[in-house]
């Protein structure tokens, strides 16, 4: 039996029996190449997004309309990244299997892997759509085939050629790029033709998985891998509004890390993302 969270993210406070959609923070970044921090990021989210309304100008919709459930953050071993991974892979597998949605909440970009394998348990023909400024191809990080580097490339192992579509790309080792020309479809820099690809996929079912470290440093500073060059904030919102309609069947957010912005504006970004998502999918 699911227990609603005492501190829920705004307007998610729906009980688990009537939720269509549930929302579960995944606390861990043990695998963070440069700066930590994005363990913190799903609690923070939650305490800073009563500084936001409910009600979405953009979508003339409010999040009273949906039906939220707030799982929050379950405890994870720190030092284990494949033990972690699996905890999160057995609760989304009970999400979907009550017919729910799963939008995850991290924590590093790594945790994706977890939901990525329990969705394509459920759909085999999944499909990703992927924004970062990370390649995240890597096949391993410092002999580290489990790494936030290394998270696409781990979701290509399980799904194959031509079902990762990779969008506002501009960092990563040569060697990602030589390899990803070859079995994944990559756009740089920014999110030009996401839409037409969206158009393109329309009724597979698709995961979509959000690096916010996509948006440019001085939109989005509270990152462990601040990578300039980045979109703005009015672009990303674009382009989760572009998931409308789509057979979105499970989400996530990371590597949102609180302590890089004293200022609070990252959070607050990702907060108004979140709700944008929420309001968007459901």
């Amino acid at each position: 039996m699911w227990n609603r969270h005492v501190e829920t993210f705004l307007g998610c406070d729906s009980e688990y029996a009537a939720a269509d959609i549930v929302l579960l923070g995944a606390a861990f970044d043990a695998t963070t190449s440069y700066r930590p921090g994005t363990r913190f990021a799903s609690r923070v989210m939650r305490a800073e997004s009563y500084g936001l309304e409910t009600y979405s100008p953009y979508l003339d919709r409010d999040l009273s309309e949906l039906a939220v459930f707030d799982a929050g953050d379950p405890e994870l071993p720190f030092g284990e990244p494949a033990h972690a991974l699996a905890l999160l892979e057995e609760k989304i597998k009970t999400i979907l299997a009550d017919e729910k949605l799963p939008v995850m909440l991290g924590g590093e970009h790594l945790v994706t892997l977890a939901a990525v394998r329990a969705v394509t348990a459920r759909y085999p023909d999944l499909h990703i759509i992927h924004l970062d400024a990370h390649a995240d191809l890597r096949d391993d990080y410092l002999g580290a085939k489990l790494s936030h580097a290394c998270v696409l490339r781990r979701c290509w192992d399980l799904l194959g050629d031509g079902r990762i579509f990779q969008f506002g790309i501009r960092s990563g080792d040569q060697s990602e790029f030589i390899w990803g020309a070859q079995h994944v479809w990559t756009h740089r820099f920014d999110l030009d033709g996401l839409q037409e690809k969206l158009e393109q996929l329309c009724g597979m079912p698709l995961y979509f998985t959000l690096d916010l470290d996509v948006l440019d440093p001085s939109v989005f500073p509270g990152t462990g891998t601040p990578e300039p060059g980045g979109i703005s904030f009015q672009e990303l919102l674009a382009g989760v509004h572009a998931l409308r309609g789509h057979r979105i069947v499970g989400c996530d957010i990371c590597e949102l890390s609180p302590p890089y912005d004293p200022s609070g504006i990252s959070t607050a970004a990702a907060d108004k993302i979140l709700r944008e998502l929420l309001l968007t999918i459901g």
